[in-house]
């Protein structure tokens, strides 16, 4: 009987989010402008010499050890709480080092997917797949436009990364394109402030659209449903830090409760900088759509791009 997964958060994520494989990465990317298979052999090779050595961890580490954490609380007989999928462009014979590493490391991963050089994308729906981390641009374009999953380039590991929760999953969302749709950040790089402002204030009672991430966030409420704890003591806690400032704010407070959505923090910032907020809340990821938001907050904690749909007029914006 095969399982149904439709309660489960599942996690895709890539080798290279998962673990630090730059050094590999750059052997490879050295020897590919020369000559695509000796690039090949020479990875191989060097992945091959190094299988029994550790990796440090990559972007999406904290993620994936906080939310298999929460599987010790699953219901006896019921579906999994969280699965995780490494899905990696490696062959099988180059993964075993990725394998041995998560063997070392005790993480309950069982599934996995090495593709050899192959685009993992078209496999994510086999795997039930609802959010998919990976460093491969190409990747999380093509899942973006494909509205397969929620999708997220992840930045370098943050230098200063400290006091992370051990008992509980954080996880922050910018609003605007990412768990809401782009229509009003739209209106904002064409017509400015003060438009965005009127605009949302005027439709505080209409629902925003649906955003690329809005399903993983109603999937996230379900897996605070399956937990047992109340919702305020829930383990896994979710914020929101937008630039949004009032009286842009109500829309999204009312968009939330529409779609039956519990979301422990909200940060209007008004366009002030969000790494001090997230430097407080210390999530295992953050999400946003904008490099400017990005590049400071990636410093501090694990960040991951949303990117917009290859037809956005928003990429000639940013």
């Amino acid at each position: 009987m095969s399982l149904n997964l439709s309660d489960t958060l599942v996690i895709g994520i890539s080798a290279t989010a998962l673990f630090d494989l730059k050094q590999a990465d750059e052997v490879f990317r050295e020897k590919y402008s020369q000559d695509k298979d000796t690039a090949i052999s020479e990875y191989r090779k060097y992945m091959l010499e190094r299988e029994d050595e550790a990796l440090d961890d990559g972007t999406g580490m904290p993620l994936v050890k906080a939310l298999l954490e929460l599987n010790k609380y699953q219901p006896e007989g019921e579906a999994p709480l969280v699965e995780v999928v490494v899905m990696s462009r490696n062959s099988p014979e180059t993964g075993i080092r990725v394998l041995q590493n998560i063997r070392n490391k005790q993480l309950k991963i069982s599934r996995h997917a090495f593709t050899g050089g192959e685009s993992v994308v078209d496999y994510l729906g086999a795997f039930d797949v609802d959010l998919f981390l990976t460093t491969m641009v190409k990747d999380a374009q093509k899942v973006i436009d494909g509205k397969k999953c929620a999708a997220a380039i992840l930045k370098n590991p943050p230098q200063n990364l400290k006091n992370m929760p051990e008992d509980q999953v954080r996880i922050a969302f910018d609003g605007d394109a990412v768990l809401f749709d782009e229509s009003s950040e739209i209106v904002y790089k064409a017509e400015g402030l003060d438009k965005f402002c009127e605009t949302e204030d005027l439709q505080q009672n209409e629902p925003m659209k649906e955003g690329p991430y809005a399903a993983l966030l109603k999937k996230l409420a379900r897996l605070q449903e399956r937990l047992p704890f109340s919702i305020e003591r829930s383990p896994v806690r979710i914020s929101i830090v937008t630039a949004r400032s009032a009286p842009a704010e109500m829309r999204v407070i009312k968009t939330l409760r529409h779609w039956g959505v519990y979301v422990d923090e909200i940060f209007f910032m008004g366009g002030l900088e969000k790494t001090k907020i997230l430097e407080a809340f210390h999530p295992h990821i953050f999400f946003d759509d904008q490099d400017l938001h990005l590049e400071n907050a990636a410093k501090v904690v694990p960040s991951g791009k949303v990117p917009y749909l290859s037809t956005s007029s928003l990429n000639n914006k940013e």
